[in-house]
């Protein structure tokens, strides 16, 4: 199963180096590469060059979500797996992959990985903070070892969605950008299109740094996000990801997640519930009276 990876990119250069180093070492097969190089101010746009990977350009940031559907316009296989530029993949990745989706008769799915982190993530574990410390060995030699579980209600990165179901939602929303908020709200543009298995898996593994990209732009502010997610729905991210897709919260820097029982249902309509959209209602008049 070959993949057409799209990953965003904004000044990033030794961490986009180490991602795509890390899918062409450790990948079963031959997946393509096709990167948006926002700005190329670093060492980015020569090396995508010399090593021939596809790549499409803009002089300023445009942002995750418009950034991700230039790039994808590239892309020529059936499975669109988005990722940040700062991941390291650990080997059989694809092939977790791979046979998911062999098991399912349909497109309407939405699997995506399970993160290591130095101090969070699905699980924590310490393989160094930036690229500079970055322990590969120690990592390739225990990330077997670093068990999980399949879990319910993903909406992380990196995540795989077949093509056909992208071009139906018009992949990421970018009223988003630059990125906050945009992976829940893709969640619910695939809810909204009848996918149900919103799935995260053990076996396809990721050493992720932090979001890099994100965390050194003090103007990105999280609330941005939230604001146009419940603006757009009505609803808060929090109360999609807990009535919704049902897991997937912080808890303490870790991730807390509920192990995968099979496709989603209706939310129930329960007390908590129900205060939930009282709630959510109330912040949705605050937002537009205070013309937020």
């Amino acid at each position: 199963m070959i993949c057409s990876i799209i990953i965003p990119t904004f000044n990033n250069f030794h961490y986009l180096k180490l991602t795509i180093e890390s899918i062409k070492k450790n990948s079963n097969y031959q997946h393509e590469i096709i990167v948006h190089v926002n700005e190329g101010l670093d060492d980015t746009l020569v090396y995508l060059k010399k090593n021939n990977i596809v790549y499409t350009f803009s002089r300023k940031n445009l942002g995750l979500c418009t950034s991700t559907n230039i790039a994808s316009k590239k892309s020529t296989t059936d499975f669109i797996l988005y990722s940040h530029d700062d991941m390291y993949y650990c080997p059989g990745w694809d092939l977790a992959l791979e046979n998911e989706v062999n098991n399912l008769n349909h497109n309407l799915y939405y699997f995506s990985s399970t993160m290591i982190e130095q101090n969070s993530g699905h699980i924590a574990f310490d393989c160094g903070s930036t690229y500079k410390n970055f322990n590969e060995n120690k990592l390739l030699e225990n990330y077997k070892k670093l068990t999980y579980y399949d879990y319910q209600g993903s909406h992380w990165a990196p995540h795989l969605i077949h093509r056909a179901v992208w071009k139906q939602i018009n992949g990421f929303s970018q009223e988003f950008d630059p990125g906050i908020g945009s992976d829940p709200d893709l969640n619910m543009k695939l809810w909204n299109a009848g996918v149900r298995i919103f799935k995260g898996l053990s076996k396809f593994k990721v050493y992720h740094f932090g979001s890099i990209s994100l965390r050194k732009k003090p103007e990105l502010k999280v609330n941005k996000g939230t604001n146009t997610f419940l603006k757009k729905w009505g609803i808060t991210p929090v109360f999609f990801t807990k009535h919704y897709l049902r897991g997937g919260l912080f808890s303490y820097n870790t991730i807390k997640t509920t192990p995968y029982n099979g496709p989603l249902k209706n939310p129930k309509i329960n007390v908590s519930y129900i205060i939930g959209k009282i709630i959510c209602r109330l912040k949705f008049l605050i937002l537009i009276i205070l013309r937020k």
